[in-house]
């Protein structure tokens, strides 16, 4: 149905601005730690997540556990919401920044095709070309050898953790687009808050284990280190509240859209603080895989436009 109205023209998607520029700096502070693994790091932000959504649990008195029939989909939905937290923190870790931010763009993409199997939503020729689109884009990020050769340039590192970075990077964006799915089976029946929680808690189990499997669980040497990993908390919070203001104000597709400004925040921080200029590759991969996501983005909204208008009829 129709959003509300802003109170302020444009107010939606400024929020969305706000959000990527938000997200895309925790990136950056992220890439500025040292020492730290992914999972701790993840750990941390699942902290944030948890204290931010205590009180709102509380307030509205929905509980900590949900209705029974949509508790299994809510453990689905924070094991991998979080999950692909973790792999893409790591894929920030180890690649450049604008690569992994571009990757995790196609998500609409994956999502799209995710519903078509598992929720039997329409999938036309059109999400199948955004489909072509968004892993021809990946392929132009990752390089591998046998397409490329091998000698590969612009990438931070080894090629093996380039490739590692890629492939965390897709796992993680696979993930993000299951959750998307559960949440749309769930529906409105479960409280956003709610959603969260279980996103936050079972992240934060999940991470505990790991690090002690690992055994990386270590508090950071410098004391900058400890103010980035606070920043990363509630600088990820900040773009959550943000987005989700956003869309209760505006449109899902032209939010959507507007958020292929994370990409753009992601080149401008890469080169301003990280010194790395991204390749031709890396912009004609960016460049396919914003068309695929505005463009899944603008049929998704046209068709609830249309909708909207034989309801009315």
């Amino acid at each position: 149905g129709a959003k509300k109205k802003a109170a302020c023209p444009g107010l939606g998607l400024f929020y969305t601005i706000l959000s990527a520029f938000l997200f895309s700096v925790a990136s950056l502070f992220l890439k500025k730690i040292e020492d730290v693994h992914s999972v701790e790091v993840s750990a941390f932000r699942c902290v944030f997540q948890m204290a931010f959504v205590l009180p709102g649990l509380i307030y509205y008195k929905t509980g900590f556990l949900g209705p029974k029939g949509k508790r299994i989909f809510l453990f689905f939905r924070g094991f991998l919401g979080s999950t692909a937290m973790v792999l893409l923190y790591y894929a920030y870790q180890v690649m450049p920044l604008a690569d992994a931010t571009v990757i995790t763009f196609t998500s609409p993409v994956f999502t799209s095709l995710l519903a078509w199997i598992f929720l039997k939503e329409k999938y036309s020729l059109w999400d199948l070309l955004f489909t072509l689109f968004a892993v021809t884009g990946v392929i132009l990020i990752a390089r591998p050898p046998f397409l490329f050769g091998s000698h590969v340039t612009g990438i931070e590192g080894s090629y093996s953790d380039h490739l590692k970075g890629t492939i965390a990077a897709i796992a993680s964006t696979l993930s993000a687009a299951s959750t998307i799915v559960i949440l749309r089976k769930v529906g409105k029946s479960v409280h956003y808050f709610l959603s969260i929680w279980y996103y936050a808690v079972i992240g934060l189990i999940g991470c505990v284990i790991a690090l002690f499997v690992l055994n990386e669980w270590r508090l950071p040497h410098c004391g900058r280190d400890r103010v980035f990993l606070i920043l990363i908390g509630l600088l990820g919070l900040g773009g959550q509240v943000f987005l989700t203001k956003a869309l209760q104000i505006e449109k899902a597709g032209p939010v959507s859209i507007m958020r292929t400004m994370d990409v753009v925040f992601a080149f401008i921080l890469q080169v301003l603080f990280l010194n790395h200029l991204p390749t031709w590759w890396t912009v004609g991969g960016a460049l396919c895989v914003v068309a695929s996501s505005s463009g899944t983005a603008i049929r998704k909204w046209r068709h609830s436009v249309k909708k909207a208008k034989e309801r009315e009829i």
